[in-house]
């Protein structure tokens, strides 16, 4: 008895999955509908550099203070390469206590200064040596690189064309087969996706310690992002 209602469970889970994935439509004499996905590869032309600045002292305003100068050593290195400060994002600040949770009145021992910052780069070769100078001034704890594209239009646009020729196609094989002939599309429904490429985090004092040696990205292409989407298409049949 567990068993089947377990299979009855899973049965019914399924079911769902395969009315999410697909458009609820009620059957259309004289149609065939297929579903298809297809791919755009481009190069990256945006490269995203993350990291956070984050200090800690006995009083909320050293560790406050110690962050403003991480900050001020921060816009001294997108100076230096060329690169306008109020192009870097801040994604939070906080302000934390820390408490010492061995003791039993949990007694406040110190504070957190952190900020997160997101810098987005046209120009692939400033990557090298930002991520090494900031490693080298010890900014933060880590660093995160990845590569992604801001103009997706144009790669949607051909991700979507590709998922319908191959929606096309499984149409036209079907109609061969079934000895009728292919009329004109008569509903479709396109989701796009965008495959971020991600380079993992790194600690900046372990680079630091590699300076002298080429930056880790030097010589090496970024990956390309691939861009799908899938098309939900309907054709008459002749």
């Amino acid at each position: 008895m567990k068993a089947t209602i377990l299979a009855m469970c899973t049965l019914l889970v399924l079911s769902a999955v395969s009315i999410a994935q697909t458009p609820a439509m009620s059957p259309i004499p004289n149609t065939i509908f297929v579903g298809a996905d297809g791919k755009f590869e481009t190069s990256p032309d945006t490269a995203l550099i993350q990291f956070n600045i984050s200090t800690q002292a006995d009083s909320a305003k050293e560790a406050y203070d110690q962050a403003g100068k991480q900050a001020e050593i921060t816009r001294q290195v997108l100076r230096a390469n060329g690169i306008e400060p109020k192009s870097a994002e801040i994604g939070f600040f906080s302000v934390n206590p820390q408490y010492d949770w061995k003791n039993q009145k949990h007694k406040i021992i110190g504070y957190q200064v952190t900020t997160s910052v997101t810098l987005k780069l046209k120009d692939f070769s400033k990557v090298g040596p930002v991520t090494e100078q900031l490693a080298d001034a010890s900014v933060g704890e880590s660093q995160s690189l990845s590569y992604t594209l801001d103009s997706t239009e144009q790669a949607k646009s051909k991700a979507v064309a590709d998922a319908y020729r191959r929606a096309r196609a499984s149409a036209q094989a079907l109609a061969n087969a079934s000895g009728r002939a292919l009329g004109e599309l008569s509903y479709a429904s396109v989701d796009t996706l965008e495959n971020v490429r991600v380079v993992g985090p790194r600690p900046m004092r372990a680079m630091a310690a590699m300076s002298p040696a080429p930056a880790p990205t030097a010589e090496f292409s970024p990956q390309n992002v691939t861009v799908t989407a899938h098309v939900n298409a309907a054709f008459a049949l002749k």
